[in-house]
């Protein structure tokens, strides 16, 4: 998935190298990559928490993600205007880096997007289901046991002939108790079914809580939700909503015990699983993504005469402020950045 935006401004408004130039902010010049600063800004957050819990090096690495962006200004043949495409960043790749599972997220997005016409293409007729499993929260402490016996349930819950899917994608992701101490676990997938799951072994919302209640061995009926996947509908929103993050940023960033905490217990868990048929489309969404940039669409090729825009990361104002344009058509021009 490409990090790219309509260009609003004229970008020779902004290249004017025979006058003092005040802050240009990457939010002003692009709104819709205001994204930057805020995730930016969550891993300071993130950084100094690191540096609490005694994990200083996570604490460096993050502090140093993306301090500098690079942009291409590129023609889009497409719409017929130029646009921001972000084609260099060094990122520190920390798990829990806001600004990496961000970009993570977006490019497993990606390689789901890209496979899912696949899977349409071999499976036309067959139908999808999102399914939401979830359990009482459990203390933070008790997390990574909990976790082994959510996905231990899960396998058994595949394993039994009712079980309807034919394929899946599943990930875990985590939410802070109200309470401020405990967490909650909760299991996000998406199930491809076969054409006549409705007319023969359809499965109700009461079945599915027996299932899941008698695969987690609970003494209690667990909460989930189940839903089907409209026949003339993409699933491609429910993979973004399967995909989107772990845990989200302002839960990482509420607390500074309870997120040291967290690192503890998830050190080297599992995001996201594929299992069955799927598993030959989305094996990559079990993997780090290499790139963490985003391939150039065939609209938005750059070359070597592209304008590149600097920003850099301002600590005072919380902002990607543009340090730097270089063109092939000007001569390098600086720009003021009072951090």
């Amino acid at each position: 998935m490409s990090d790219h935006n309509n260009f609003g401004h004229n970008y020779n408004d902004i290249v004017q190298p025979t006058q003092q130039i005040e802050q240009v902010a990457l939010s002003d010049i692009s709104p819709q990559d205001k994204p930057w600063d805020k995730h930016r800004k969550n891993a300071e957050i993130i950084s100094s928490y690191y540096k609490k819990g005694g994990m200083d090096r996570y604490a460096k690495r993050v502090d140093l993600c993306s301090r500098n962006l690079d942009f291409r200004l590129v023609d889009d043949k497409h719409r017929g205007c130029q646009k921001l495409k972000l084609f260099k960043a060094q990122f520190c790749r920390v798990r829990h880096c806001p600004i990496c599972q961000w970009r993570r997220s977006l490019m497993w997005k990606a390689k789901a997007y890209e496979a899912l016409p696949k899977v349409v293409t071999d499976y036309p007729q067959y139908r999808w289901l999102f399914l939401t499993l979830t359990l009482k929260n459990c203390e933070l402490t008790d997390l990574r046991d909990t976790l082994n016996d959510i996905n231990r349930a899960f396998k058994r819950l595949t394993e039994l002939k009712v079980f309807p899917a034919t394929g899946w994608v599943k990930s875990i992701e985590v939410t802070r108790g109200r309470d401020g101490q405990s967490a909650h676990p909760h299991i996000h997938c998406l199930l491809l079914v076969k054409p006549d799951y409705f007319a023969q072994g359809y499965l109700h919302k009461k079945d599915w809580i027996v299932l899941w209640q008698q695969c987690l061995r609970l003494n209690y009926k667990p909460i989930l939700d189940i839903q089907a996947i409209h026949a003339d509908k993409s699933p491609v929103g429910l993979i973004a909503e399967i995909l989107k993050y772990q845990c989200k940023e302002s839960d990482l960033c509420a607390d500074a015990d309870w997120f040291i905490e967290y690192v503890r217990q998830m050190h080297k868990t599992r995001a996201v699983s594929v299992g069955g048929v799927l598993r030959g489309y989305f094996k990559a969404l079990e993997e780090e993504p290499e790139d963490l940039i985003g391939k150039d669409d065939e609209s938005e090729k750059a070359d070597d005469d592209d304008t590149v825009m600097t920003f850099r990361w301002n600590t005072r104002i919380k902002k990607y402020i543009l340090v730097r344009i270089t063109s092939c058509n000007t001569r390098n021009i600086q720009y003021k950045d009072t951090a």
